[in-house]
């Protein structure tokens, strides 16, 4: 239903025709903007409050003098209204509503339904294709962490189905004991079930299950005098009990979430703690966007439903201040999710505890906001926007190639997150055996060295893997990474314009042919271009410095026994270098302090065609 527009808005004739029903409301500007999204149990008499001068702030005068028109939509209950409120919100994104910027879904771990060999696997997005489905995470870095103990411990495998069907031979996560090669038949479907049974009890939180039943299988070896199995088992078990020191939580066994939420001014934290199974998968910290004069308890309540309508909530939401359409919420989400959904705040003992850590971390991430960090925060969220990421990213890590015509090549990896450069994580690689100027081969010797040791457990992987490239670059990357079998990381790559001036660059992202080109204002693009700088100054520095070294040593330096004072002496008797290499045997140990034997020395440095005649 929608009102008559007019160039002077008349309330009351609107109010006049509203039911007294359930519904959803939305206020509208002169140039049809939405201002406003609401629900109500009954919508006239929600509607009409707002144009009772009595009740309302500034805020709300602010809008309603604004308003042009509204339109309703009238629903059979107010849980059905609430769910519509939400969908409306995040379509029109209105001014005055509490808005949830990064409002992306949660990422996943899935289990495939590949008959005889599964694969457990990153997976964001709707979940309606086959397969087993484990979580929700809050971020794909707890994703990766939770696969990555996963694969030590339990080595099923983790790559892609295409690259699976076409091995003849086994790849470099059977080298590192992460995989059992099930693609070229090294273990049977039977033991292969086997571990992944137990990575799925570990996933349910049954990880003392499959503690009892590794101990069991470990005296059974132990017994068959198969010690080398006993001890294999024996470092599960100690993988397994230290995971468990990590991440379980004493006294909670089931899934829920703890949501707590600080104010200050114009700026809000939510802070989320996700427990699944009785293990804590980590925190998240939201800044939703908020208008004047709205309370903590209102940002909590419009935070719940921006962020879990929706997606799958879990059986209890801990929460540190009131809801007050708390009845009205739990039937909403209990209806999407197939669950009896509870909210509660008033919580004691371990409970209190974590609400209360819950609360200190959004009063920790809101100062750290409000601090002069702020200003990368908002290029990383920048960032999300003008790639369409599905979260904002939290860690980025940029390559580049220096070298002066293929001469002492090096790569350089620089970390950027939300607090700025990370130095102490930047490396440099040097890169060796490959033809001179082949930039493409090292980009993929850097590549795979790194991330070859990130899988390894020496460090974690970044949300985005920046190439100081274009295409071809970015090719190698992909391939570089899908030997590797390294997922769920975000891939561009940043090439510089025609005429190579800052402002003009071209973006390339993994799987799309489309370019992306940002504006020279774009916040999102200073952060790239700044950190393909860094990468480039830090490869540029270690190029150097490894050039001059080459260039400084002498090849006299490689003699055996031929110490400073007669490389000295050789290099004044022939003026330098290139007379000693032009010299004979002879020529050579006519030098005071250079025997016979010494002077072959030095002739076969020069010469790789064998003794002097």
């Amino acid at each position: 239903m929608k009102s008559p527009s007019a160039s002077e808005f008349d309330a009351r004739a609107v109010i006049r025709h509203l039911p007294e029903k359930p519904g959803v409301y939305r206020m509208i500007d002169a140039s049809g903007t939405v201002l406003y999204v609401g629900k109500a149990r009954r919508l006239k008499r929600r509607v009409a409050s707002y144009f009772n001068r009595s009740n309302r702030g500034s805020r709300i005068d602010a809008m309603v003098r604004q308003i042009r028109d509204i339109e309703i939509t009238v629903t059979h209950t107010e849980a059905e209204a609430l769910i519509l409120e939400n969908n409306l919100i995040k379509q029109h994104s209105p001014r005055y509503n509490v808005l949830l910027r990064d409002d992306k879904s949660y990422p996943f771990i899935v289990l495939s339904d590949h008959s005889d060999f599964p694969r457990l696997g990153f997976y964001r997005g709707s979940r309606r294709k086959g397969g087993r489905y484990f979580g929700p995470f809050p971020s794909a870095t707890a994703v990766r962490n939770t696969l990555s103990h996963l694969q030590k411990v339990f080595p099923v495998r983790q790559c892609e189905d295409s690259f699976f069907r076409n091995r003849s031979r086994p790849c470099l996560q059977y080298q590192i004991e992460r995989c059992t090669a099930p693609c070229v038949g090294y273990i049977s479907p039977a033991d292969y079930a086997r571990d992944v049974s137990h990575a799925v009890k570990f996933l349910e939180g049954r990880s003392g299950e499959v503690i009892d039943e590794l101990a069991a299988a470990m005296e059974k070896a132990a017994e068959a005098l198969d010690f080398e199995q006993a001890a294999r088992l024996r470092d599960r078990i100690s993988s397994l009990r230290q995971i468990q020191e990590k991440q379980y939580i004493s006294g909670e066994k089931g899934d829920l979430d703890v949501v707590a939420c600080v104010h200050e001014g114009r700026q809000a934290c939510v802070q989320v703690f996700y427990i699944r199974g009785g293990q804590n998968l980590g925190n998240r910290s939201y800044f939703p966007r908020i208008p004047e004069e709205t309370d903590e308890d209102e940002v909590l309540t419009a935070f719940l439903a921006r962020y879990y309508l929706g997606r799958q909530a879990p059986r209890e939401i801990l929460v540190n201040g009131a809801v007050p359409e708390k009845d009205l919420l739990e039937e909403a989400l209990s209806r999407e999710s197939g669950l009896q959904v509870s909210i509660r705040q008033r919580v004691r003992a371990e409970r209190r505890r974590w609400l209360d850590m819950a609360v200190t971390n959004a009063r920790a991430a809101l100062a750290a906001r409000l601090a002069s960090h702020a200003g990368m925060q908002q290029r990383f969220e920048g960032l999300q926007q003008a790639l369409s990421l599905a979260e904002v990213p939290e860690r980025i890590e940029c390559f580049d190639i220096s070298h002066t015509a293929g001469e002492a090549t090096v790569a350089s990896c620089v970390v950027f997150d939300t607090e700025g450069a990370r130095k102490s994580d930047y490396r440099r690689f040097n890169i060796r055996d490959i033809t001179a100027g082949d930039d493409y081969a090292a980009m993929r010797q850097a590549l795979t060295r790194r991330y070859k040791r990130l899988r390894e457990g020496e460090g974690r992987l970044p949300d985005l893997l920046l190439i100081d490239g274009g295409r071809g670059q970015l090719k190698q990357a992909m391939e570089a990474l899908e030997e590797l079998q390294v997922t769920g990381v975000e891939l561009v790559g940043i090439a510089k314009g025609p005429d190579r001036r800052p402002g003009e660059e071209t973006l390339f992202r993994a799987g799309q042919e489309d370019v992306v080109i940002l504006p020279p204002d774009s916040p999102a693009l200073h952060l790239l271009q700044q950190v393909r700088d860094e990468a480039h100054r830090f490869a540029i520095t270690g190029h150097r410095a490894r050039r001059d070294k080459t260039r400084r040593t002498s090849r006299l330096e490689d003699v055996p026994g031929l110490g400073p004072k007669r490389r000295q002496i050789l290099l004044k008797q022939f003026g330098g270098l290139r007379g000693i290499s032009r010299a004979g045997v002879e020529d050579l140990a006519s030098v005071k302090g250079i025997s016979r034997e010494l002077a072959q020395r030095v002739y076969d440095t020069f010469h790789d065609d064998g003794p002097a005649p």
